[in-house]
C-alpha cells in the first residue's frame, strides 16, 4: 500500500462543519490501491469510558483522478469536539492507522491513545462556512449594461451609433444600452425563469465596459441615475430576482479624482501612497491619451504599477488605511442604500486577503445573506476559506466541460478525472455557491465556440445545469447570439425575434424551469459518475440525496448510444433522444436526463 499518498487535513476541505449536526471528513489515497476505509472517531475525553474506537464507520469512495481516490464520511450526529483516525485497508492484504502523528501499523491497544488522533476541538457555529442558501437556488442572467437594451435615448452619449449597426465592433463602440432598457426587459427576463441579475460595472466611468471607474458613488449618467436604480433593484425583487454589481477594487480610471490629483502635484499628491508609484513623474489621463494609438492600452515599464500593463487603470493600494476605508465604505453604501444582493469582484485574486477578510466583515454586517463572488481563473482554495468568498467565478471546471464537448481535447474519463479534482478542492457548500457560465464578457461566446452547433451548446448548457453550483447565462445565449473574443461577445442584444433563434430560447426557458423543478437534487444532492466510456465518448452524471437521483446521459461520440432500460427511472429532460421499450437512444449530441427513486 503507498503510504506517502495519504492524505487529510482539519478544519479544511477534508474535514468541515457542512451544516449543524454533519461534519463531512474526506481521505485522499493512492488510485486504485485502498480497499476500504473504517473511520474510527468520538469525544477524546470520554475514550476509556466507552472504548469508542472499537468500533469503525465505512468510509466512501466518493469520487477519482489520474493519480487518487477520495473517501468521505458523514458524522451525522451532533457532537462539539471529535477525535478520529482512518483505519485503512489495503488491496494487498495489509492495513495501517493513519492519524494525527502519521501512519502505523494496525494495534489496538494504540488506540487508547486520546493523543494521537486527529482533533476538532470545539465546535463554533461561527467558524462554519456559511453560503447564503438563496445563492443555490438562483439561475443568474449576466448583463453587460451598453450593450443590452437601450430604453431612454435621451441619456445616449454623444457618439451612440445606431444599435447593432455594426457588423465588427470596436473596443470604443457606443450603443445607448442603459438602465432603464433593463427595466423595460424585466418581463422578458421572468418570462425565461431568471432569478438572479449580474450587471457589469454600472460606476461612472469613461468606457463603454465601465471597468476603469472614476466616481463609486455615482451611477454613469449614460446608464441613469441612482434614482433610477433604486427603482430597478425595486422591480427586481418584486419578481423575485437579485441584483448582483460588479466592484473593481484592483485598480481604478485614470480619470479619477484621486489620479488626477496624483498626476498634477506628484510627490505632493494627498493620495500618492493610494498607489503603487515606481517613481515621479506619473502621466496624467490627458498625456496617456494623447500618446502613439499602440501604446494607450498596453505598455511595459510604466512608472506605476496597473491592471496588466492598461495605463488607463493605474492599480489601488489596498494595504493603505485610508484606502481600505474609502472602499469598504462604498461596498456598503451601495447595500444600505440601493439593498444590492451581492458583489462580483473584478480581478479579484490581485487584491490582498487581507483587505478581502475586512471587505467579508463589513459587507456581511450589514446583510448577512449577501453574495461575495470573486473574479479568479484558476484553482481558489486560498479565497474560500470562510473569510473572504463565497464563490468564485468557475472558470477551472466550466473550463474543463468546454475543453471535452465543445474543443474535443479530452477523452471522457480525463473530464470526469478533472472535474473530480476540481470539486475536491473545496467544501460541499462552497461548490454548491460557485458561479458556473460557458460564457461570459471575458471570452467567446459558447455559440461561437462551437462552430455555430446549436445542438452541442444544448447539451453543453444542460450538462453545466448538472454541476454543482450556481448556472449562469450570459446575456444572448438564450437566442442564439454569436461572437468571438472581446469586443466582439458584447455586441448589441438581438430583439427582433425573426432574428432571434425562437427554439433556443424555448429550450433555455426549459432547462431552467427543469433546475428549479429539481431544486434540492441539483442544488445539494452529491455527485457522482453513472458511466464514463472513452471509446463511445459517452457519460453519465449522477446527482442524488438518500433514495432519489437523477442521472443525465450524454453522447459525445459519432454514432448512436442506447441507454438501457430502467424500470425505476422516468425520463425527465432530454434533446435528440428517442424512448423505446428497451432504453433511450441518444444520438450524437443528445442526452435525456433519469429520475430514479429507489
Amino acid at each position: 500500500m503507498e503510504t506517502a499518498a495519504f492524505y487529510h487535513r482539519p478544519e479544511s476541505e477534508y474535514c468541515y462543519i457542512y451544516a449543524p449536526g454533519h461534519v463531512h471528513v474526506r481521505l485522499r489515497t493512492k488510485k486504485g490501491d485502498v480497499a476500504k476505509v473504517g473511520f474510527i472517531k468520538g469525544d477524546p475525553f470520554i475514550l476509556h469510558l466507552n472504548k469508542w474506537y472499537e468500533e469503525e464507520l465505512q468510509m466512501e469512495k466518493i469520487a477519482s483522478t489520474d493519480l487518487h481516490d477520495y473517501w468521505m464520511i458523514d458524522t451525522d450526529e451532533y457532537v462539539k469536539r471529535m477525535a478520529y483516525a482512518f483505519h485503512i485497508y489495503g488491496e494487498d492484504g495489509s492495513d495501517v492507522i493513519y492519524n494525527d502523528r502519521g501512519v502505523y501499523p494496525y494495534i489496538k491497544e494504540s488506540l487508547e491513545n486520546s493523543g494521537l488522533y486527529f482533533r476538532l476541538p470545539y465546535f463554533h457555529e461561527s467558524d462554519r462556512f456559511k453560503a447564503p442558501e438563496w445563492v443555490k437556488e438562483t439561475v443568474w442572467y449576466q448583463i453587460f449594461p451598453e450593450r443590452f437594451s437601450n430604453g431612454d435615448k435621451k441619456n445616449d452619449p454623444e457618439n451612440v451609433l445606431e444599435w447593432d449597426s455594426r457588423d465588427v465592433l470596436t473596443r470604443t463602440d457606443f450603443y445607448g444600452g442603459d438602465i432603464q432598457g433593463i427595466m423595460d426587459k424585466l418581463d422578458y427576463l421572468q418570462d425565461l425563469g431568471i432569478n438572479g441579475l449580474y450587471l457589469t460595472p454600472i460606476f461612472r466611468a469613461p468606457s463603454n465596459h465601465k471597468y476603469d471607474t472614476t466616481d463609486y458613488y455615482e451611477v454613469d449618467p449614460d446608464f441613469g441615475d441612482k434614482a433610477l436604480f433604486r427603482s430597478f433593484v425595486e422591480e427586481a425583487h418584486k419578481r423575485g430576482m437579485r441584483v448582483m454589481l460588479d466592484a473593481v477594487f484592483n485598480h481604478i480610471g485614470a480619470e479619477s479624482t484621486q489620479w488626477r490629483d496624483v498626476a498634477e502635484y506628484q510627490e505632493e499628491s494627498r493620495y500618492k501612497d493610494w498607489f503603487f508609484i515606481k517613481e515621479h513623474p506619473v502621466p496624467s489621463a490627458e498625456e496617456i491619451r494623447n500618446r502613439p494609438p499602440e501604446t494607450i492600452e498596453h505598455v511595459e515599464n510604466l512608472p506605476y504599477e496597473t491592471y496588466a500593463y492598461v495605463p488607463m487603470m493605474p492599480k489601488i493600494n489596498t494595504h493603505n488605511p485610508e484606502v481600505q476605508e474609502y472602499l469598504l465604505n462604498i461596498a456598503t453604501y451601495w447595500i444600505k442604500e440601493f439593498d444590492i444582493d451581492g458583489w462580483r469582484l473584478d480581478v479579484a485574486n490581485e487584491v490582498d486577503h487581507a483587505f478581502w477578510r475586512k471587505f467579508n466583515e463589513a459587507c456581511l454586517a450589514v446583510k448577512p445573506d449577501l453574495y461575495i463572488l470573486g473574479e479568479i481563473w484558476t484553482s481558489s482554495r486560498s479565497w474560500l476559506d470562510g473569510e473572504q468568498f463565497h464563490g468564485v467565478m468557475n472558470y477551472s471546471l466550466v473550463g474543463n466541460i468546454i475543453d471535452y464537448f465543445v474543443e474535443k481535447q479530452i477523452p471522457t474519463r480525463k473530464m470526469a478525472n478533472v472535474l473530480n479534482e476540481q470539486l475536491m478542492q473545496y467544501r460541499k457548500q462552497t461548490q454548491e455557491t460557485m458561479f458556473n457560465m460557458l460564457d461570459s464578457h471575458d471570452v467567446p461566446r459558447i455559440l461561437t465556440m462551437a462552430n455555430g452547433d446549436i445542438d452541442l451548446v444544448k447539451a453543453t448548457l444542460t450538462f453545466m445545469f448538472m454541476m454543482h453550483g450556481t448556472p449562469c447565462i450570459y446575456y444572448g445565449t438564450e437566442v442564439g447570439m454569436m461572437g468571438g473574443a472581446d469586443p466582439q461577445n458584447r455586441r448589441c442584444m438581438v430583439w427582433e425575434e425573426e432574428r432571434q433563434d425562437r427554439a433556443m430560447y424555448e429550450f433555455t426557458k426549459e432547462l431552467i424551469a427543469f433546475r428549479k423543478e429539481f431544486q434540492p437534487l441539483l442544488s445539494y444532492g452529491f455527485l457522482k459518475w453513472d458511466i464514463v466510456l472513452d471509446e463511445e465518448k459517452v457519460v453519465g452524471v449522477k446527482r442524488h440525496i438518500g433514495d432519489e437521483a437523477l442521472i443525465a446521459y450524454f453522447n459525445q461520440g459519432e454514432e448512436d448510444f442506447t441507454i438501457e432500460k430502467d424500470p425505476n427511472a422516468k425520463v425527465v429532460f432530454g434533446r435528440r433522444n428517442t424512448e423505446t421499450e428497451t432504453g433511450s437512444v441518444l444520438e450524437p449530441n443528445g442526452f435525456s436526463i433519469h429520475l430514479v427513486r429507489q
